[in-house]
């Protein structure tokens, strides 16, 4: 389908100056919406089914870290091209087809089939060596270094970092809400393969495979069908005048006091503060996965893996009732929650009474909070330093989760031998940006304003 023609004479500005260019909505925009959504979900094994399933074995941990690390990195550089219109949305994507199911095929093909053990400590038994390096050095381990951390991370990058910037750009209206649910695709497109390993593990190489056929299949699918809009489009049937001056909107997420470009929000204290925040939290959420899979309860692996999937799009929809930073504040405080309950759970398993159900509370509470906070911090980096540029700062934001990827990984192999400790530290982690949260200032605003 050929791109929706605009003209200049149609563009028309807000109250605040920003410009608009109202046209046609596509007859394939709920299309796109739903191809982004199957995409993202398609890469979901990639982080939550390694976690949970290979993160016992030799050198899992590090493949585990490197592939966040470069998964947090990828997506950065093509963003900024394809924003740009430097770089196509089909050849990113294509890439991301290609690479994705190359190290879900990797995962499979260099990691032998075992029961997963990944936090073995949990459950009471002799742990794995899950953290040893030097088991990358074989054959095997280059091979998923390079297969399945290097490329599989930036090809799950470019399709992270894709399909939000196509999705926010087709409904700039309610861009939070719609990269919200798709992002929630990516927490809970793993169960499937959880549900899998759960009922026979000796078959965990066949199910990659499959996740590899599959997200190569997908991926390739929306690459032919996604495309970004014109320059500055906005729906033709909502008035834009009208929408940027909804007081019901603007009294839950105001707006940024001007258009931050990314040198300028560079400058402010306010996104460090933002990346820190999604460096505590990242490292909990990767870490619960690993954890709760050690404990064998493949139930309770699936209920916090879909709930850090289907919590971001239920955190959205909250967040604009009560507030992001409200809202935010809450799921960090969830998530810190969830710690203390698995550490008691854990405690309770060492001394011979068993986990319980304060095993599954756990999840409960670390899922609801282990993934709404994505959302929640990329929305706020629209309400804090406006929309223009609010993809590629989100961006930088995003890429601290290289960061957070090497402090789960330290946590886990702290939890082989004090898995409560572990859990405790993980609970302050948890807890520092949620009593920070309340104290995030809109930049430029004098500090004798109140929010």
């Amino acid at each position: 389908m050929r791109d929706i023609p605009y003209s200049m004479e149609n563009a028309i500005r807000d109250w605040r100056g920003r410009p608009y260019r109202p046209g046609p909505v596509p007859a394939d925009r709920t299309r796109m919406f739903r191809l982004a959504l199957a995409a993202m979900a398609a890469i979901s094994p990639l982080q939550y089914g390694f976690a949970a399933l290979l993160t016992g074995q030799d050198g899992g941990l590090t493949l585990l870290t490197v592939w966040i690390a470069c998964q947090a990195a990828g997506a950065l550089p093509a963003l900024h091209l394809v924003r740009r219109r430097r770089l196509g949305v089909r050849a990113c994507l294509a890439a991301g087809a290609a690479l994705s199911g190359l190290g879900l095929a990797t995962a499979a093909l260099a990691v032998p089939a075992v029961a997963p053990v990944a936090g073995a400590a949990v459950a009471g038994v002799s742990p794995p060596a899950g953290g040893d390096p030097a088991a990358l050095l074989s054959a095997g381990g280059l091979l998923a270094l390079i297969g399945y951390a290097v490329l599989g991370g930036l090809g799950a990058g470019l399709v992270y970092g894709v399909c939000g910037e196509v999705v926010s750009s087709w409904y700039p209206e309610r861009p939070a809400a719609r990269v919200g649910l798709i992002t929630g695709a990516f927490g809970y497109g793993a169960v499937p393969l959880l549900l899998w390993a759960g009922i026979a593990p000796g078959t965990t190489p066949v199910a990659f495979l499959a996740c590899a056929a599959l997200a190569t299949a997908v991926i390739a699918t929306a690459a032919r069908r996604l495309r970004l809009p014109p320059p500055l489009w906005w729906p033709g049937d909502v008035d834009p005048r009208t929408h940027a001056l909804d007081a019901a909107r603007l009294r839950t997420s105001p707006e940024a006091v001007k258009q931050f470009g990314l040198a300028q929000a560079l400058r402010t204290r306010t996104l460090p503060a933002l990346a820190l925040m999604l460096v505590c939290a990242g490292a909990v959420s990767v870490f619960d996965v690993i954890v709760v899979a050690g404990t064998g309860a493949w139930g309770a692996v699936a209920l916090l893996v879909a709930l850090n999937g289907a919590g971001r799009s239920a955190a959205m929809r909250a967040a604009e009732q009560f507030g992001r930073r409200r809202v935010l504040a809450a799921v960090f405080g969830s998530l810190a929650l969830g710690q203390i309950l698995l550490a008691v759970a854990v405690q309770n398993a060492h001394e011979g009474a068993g986990a319980g159900p304060l095993l599954w509370l756990g999840a409960l509470a670390a899922g609801l909070g282990g993934g709404a906070f994505y959302p929640l911090l990329a929305s706020l980096v629209r309400e804090l330093f406006g929309t223009e540029r609010a993809t590629e700062i989100h961006a930088v934001v995003y890429s601290a989760k290289a960061l957070a990827g090497v402090l789960a990984a330290g946590l886990a192999l702290t939890a082989l031998t004090a898995p409560g400790g572990a859990l405790l530290a993980a609970a302050a982690l948890a807890a520092l940006p949620a009593l920070a949260t309340p104290r995030l200032r809109i930049p430029g605003l004098p500090a004798t304003i109140p929010l």
